[in-house]
């Protein structure tokens, strides 16, 4: 290969990342079989495979009977081609809110189920993801984990437009399930509530009121998470145990320890009795 033909190989090398890099040119699709899941890199605008994703089961989530029934007749909806909801799953932290996504794949992959994780920042590429899946044969959940938004940010705008009001009509084969803690995805302020006007007996929200509300309001549905009472909590961390190899049960001792090790950590939820779990298994692991 002489000099001009190395020169030519080099300049197109560079003008196809360069065109990769520019704003409007399409991110190449992954190998859709080299995992379930995925996660969109924004700096790169493509989507790159999961391989080890987390192998939890819907088995394993305890205390949350209600929320898994709602959210997985949704899911299976879906998956059969039927119409479902967009879904937003708020409430206290660490009690299954992630980990129920993430079980929902686990429980429906071998049936075509795919699940897309991207953060807040990566939400303005939403045009792009939704060209690279709406060809595909398989059902795509686009997940949004911890969202929250100031209502500057380039992504609240973008979500706010994909979930209804678009021109551009959303794919079939995705749905959007994001958790929160914040039921509005957006802190509340004294300032909005102190604007709202009363007019006679009707109320009338400060427009910034309603522009929060406008957001969460547009999930199909909503399934709220809240605080686990001691028995749940207990019987979450006898589970987690068992998880990671003890097989004494939840004795009087491990019991007694579970519940310090909540009120030191301030909360009653399944990632403290987990944490719990690995720290009580470490220290016996010479009697388990």
């Amino acid at each position: 290969m002489n000099k001009l033909d190395q020169f030519l190989t080099r300049a197109e090398g560079l003008l196809f990342r360069l065109e990769r890099a520019l704003p409007g040119s399409s991110p190449i699709a992954p190998d859709w079989h080299a995992a379930a899941a995925f996660r969109w890199e924004h700096s790169q605008r493509r989507l790159c495979p999961v391989t080890n994703f987390q192998r939890i089961q819907l088995a394993d989530l305890l205390g949350i009977d209600d929320q898994k029934k709602r959210i997985q007749q949704n899911t299976l909806q879906f998956v059969k081609g039927g119409t479902a909801n967009n879904v937003l799953l708020s409430g206290a932290r660490g009690t299954g809110k992630s980990s129920l996504v993430k079980a929902l794949l686990n429980e429906y992959a071998q049936v075509g189920l795919r699940v897309i994780q991207v953060d807040k920042q990566g939400l303005v590429d939403l045009p792009l993801i939704v060209n690279l899946v709406q060809d595909r044969t398989e059902r795509f959940i686009l997940y949004c984990d911890d969202l929250s938004f100031n209502v500057d940010e380039d992504g609240y705008q973008s979500l706010k437009a994909a979930l209804d009001g678009d021109l551009v009509a959303f794919s079939d084969n995705l749905l959007i399930y994001a958790t929160s803690n914040r039921r509005h995805l957006m802190p509340d302020s004294m300032a909005d509530n102190l604007a709202t006007k009363y007019v006679g007996d009707e109320i009338h929200p400060a427009e910034s009121v309603e522009e929060k509300v406008s957001l969460s309001e547009r999930f199909g549905l909503w399934i709220s998470f809240y605080p686990f009472s001691q028995d749940e909590y207990l019987a979450i961390a006898a589970r987690w145990l068992q998880h990671h190899g003890w097989r004494g049960g939840l004795t009087a001792e491990a019991r007694s320890a579970a519940l310090q090790w909540s009120l030191l950590r301030g909360a009653r939820s399944g990632r403290v009795a987990c944490q719990f779990a690995r720290d009580w298994c470490g220290m016996h692991t010479s009697v388990v």
